[in-house]
């Protein structure tokens, strides 16, 4: 009942930091997903194989996953199947069914690959869709998981502006929009609380199975974490060229302001998770998390 009174209260705080950012609340309409269509089957040469993905990128959204997929793709032995779009989102929509052995199917149909070659996708919805984490260990039993995980604080803000720019901020007026925006902002909080989504993934998948990779770690020391990454997909270590390290990470614009009695509070309710997840992640840096760095955090 205290955390949902302060939940209450951040997000009342918000609705000033909303509208600042928002071009306007005259707009009306639903932002639809530009992932709402199934992309065609790609092919492929004759001697290729399909089947289910040999590794996945699950999340988190705004951590780098667009980034740290190009790098893995760039290693010689992983293919990524032509004119197949970065993110597939094939699971998105079956958050009301169980999907029929056809469509299982047709997922595994989208990773063609030459012999002795590898191929995944990324999703970085699925680790905050939990419908996912079951019907991907139905398909893929013996993909591995990679995940990225940023400051949670960062993540977040960086989150609001992938709204903003989306057009999901803006005010609305019909009535069936009512209240609209506050989910967002609130699904936008909650995409942060790793321990808990990572809890469930792995309930489906075993531990060895999934690559906790800390963001902040991964710019600081990208070739190293990219070594890492190849060794977990049990391919040769590879150097990345000076091109494909810096296509990254998030640009300064991206950044929406906080104000700092904002920050302490996203701090103070991602503390607990925080915690949870120095058990899954034991070499988790919390320096690196600027606002986690010194604090108490409260037993888990």
């Amino acid at each position: 009942m205290k955390r949902r009174g302060r939940l209450r209260r951040f997000v009342g705080a918000l609705k000033p930091f909303t509208r600042r950012w928002s071009p306007g609340s005259e707009a009306t309409g639903v932002v639809h997903s530009r992932y709402d269509a199934l992309q065609p089957l790609p092919e492929h040469p004759p001697d290729w194989h399909t089947g289910p993905p040999d590794f996945v990128i699950i999340g988190a959204q705004k951590s780098g996953t667009t980034w740290w997929q190009g790098l893995v793709e760039g290693h010689l032995q992983v293919v990524r199947p032509a004119r197949q779009r970065r993110e597939l989102h094939y699971f998105d929509h079956f958050w009301d069914r169980w999907p029929t052995p056809e469509q299982f199917e047709r997922y595994a149909g989208y990773f063609p690959r030459p012999e002795g070659s590898l191929v995944g996708e990324k999703t970085p919805g699925y680790l905050y869709q939990p419908w996912v984490a079951p019907m991907l260990a139905h398909v893929a039993p013996q993909a591995k998981l990679i995940v990225l995980l940023r400051d949670p604080v960062e993540r977040y803000i960086s989150g609001l502006g992938l709204l903003q720019r989306s057009g999901a901020l803006k005010g609305q007026v019909g009535a069936g929009e009512l209240g609209a925006r506050e989910h967002r902002i609130v699904e936008a909080m909650d995409r942060g609380r790793y321990a808990a989504q990572l809890s469930w993934w792995l309930r489906h998948f075993p531990r060895e199975q999934v690559l906790l990779l800390q963001y902040e770690r991964c710019v600081a020391d990208t070739q190293g974490q990219l070594s890492r990454t190849f060794e977990f997909l049990g391919l040769p270590d590879q150097r990345a060229s000076v091109a494909e390290v810096s296509r990254t990470r998030k640009k300064a614009t991206e950044h929406l302001p906080l104000v700092p009695e904002l920050r302490r509070l996203l701090v103070d309710y991602y503390a607990s998770d925080v915690k949870a997840l120095q058990a899954l992640m034991p070499d988790l840096d919390l320096a690196l998390w600027k606002g986690f760095a010194t604090l108490e955090l409260p037993p888990g």
